[in-house]
């Protein structure tokens, strides 16, 4: 199979509202994939699609193989969908809820119970395998909402806002356990509002915006696209009162400290990268706060 996902022309509309407009996409198998978007862009509209839950109106979708209109069950026997909320049960621990699904998924006692302690282990949870859930914190209850979703191991799992309503630091584990699936060979399409997240664990990136694919790429291509660095001078109130691009070498950087040294103003200095902030930004027609009131020159 040369690609998991692919997309081609895919069409959606909720009374007389364009949400999709033609987005054509291809997932490679074990990619990490992250589809941003402002709020109603439409993410997860598509993995609703992907996910066999909701019809296109035109266009088509295949996922491992199969398409997700002609064959859903097919779809749906090689896929896992972890939405923006964990779909567990508090009241029970966290072996009992991995062995109820194991069992509902046709394992036997013996093979449930193995699969849970392998499961649990994996997801580092084995301390709290006893307890009920309704005690674990939020990253422990999305760690384990993941490992039901590898009940029966998928070729392809969906995470719709992940790590929405985590802490930094549970959102940090999780981003390990996302990796280490991805690294096994599953591969993992997401939707996150975290530009941070996804610059962190994509290994491609689209951005969708007014339904359509507005640019698609790795972080480092997509970032590129915004230009180099700049070397910002900000005042005592963090303003920034003058930028000046620079390639990033050691001469560029020279350059641009003389040019702001000539220019008599007073201020920090600073090095600044293009970020998927700047990107998103750009994309979906918004201005960079950093950049407003800055005036911005190029060193050579």
């Amino acid at each position: 199979m040369d690609v998991a996902i692919a997309v081609r022309g895919l069409r959606k509309a909720y009374a007389g509202r364009t949400v999709l407009d033609g987005i054509d996409l291809d997932v490679a198998p074990g990619e990490i994939f992250a589809l941003l978007g402002p709020n109603g862009a439409g993410k997860t509209t598509t993995i609703s699609i992907l996910t066999t839950l909701l019809r296109p109106d035109a266009g088509s979708a295949a996922v491992a193989g199969f398409e997700v209109s002609a064959d859903p069950v097919e779809v749906q026997r090689r896929i896992a969908l972890t939405g923006q909320s964990a779909a567990v049960d508090d009241i029970l621990t966290g072996t009992e809820n991995i062995v109820m699904l194991s069992r509902l998924s046709g394992l036997d006692t013996r093979a449930a119970r193995a699969r849970a302690s392998e499961l649990l282990e994996r997801f580092d949870l084995t301390d709290a395998a006893s307890r009920r859930v309704g005690t674990y914190s939020g990253g422990m209850r999305r760690r384990l909402d993941l490992a039901l979703s590898f009940v029966v191991a998928p070729e392809v799992l969906f995470l719709d806002e992940p790590t929405t309503g985590l802490d930094t630091r549970s959102r940090r584990e999780l981003w390990s356990v996302i990796r280490s699936l991805a690294d096994s060979g599953t591969t993992v399409f997401l939707t996150t509002q975290y530009l941070e997240e996804a610059d962190h664990l994509a290994d491609r990136i689209a951005v969708l915006h007014d339904g359509r694919i507005a640019a698609e790429g790795t972080p480092a291509a997509l970032k590129s696209r915004i230009g180099g660095d700049v070397v910002e001078l900000r005042d005592a109130h963090d303003a920034v009162i003058r930028e000046v691009a620079t390639d990033g070498s050691v001469s560029g950087l020279r350059r641009a400290l003389d040019l702001l040294d000539e220019s008599g103003a007073e201020g920090i200095v600073s090095l600044r990268r293009p970020t998927l902030d700047d990107v998103f930004l750009s994309l979906t027609d918004q201005t960079p706060s950093s950049s407003r009131g800055a005036i911005i020159e190029e060193s050579a």
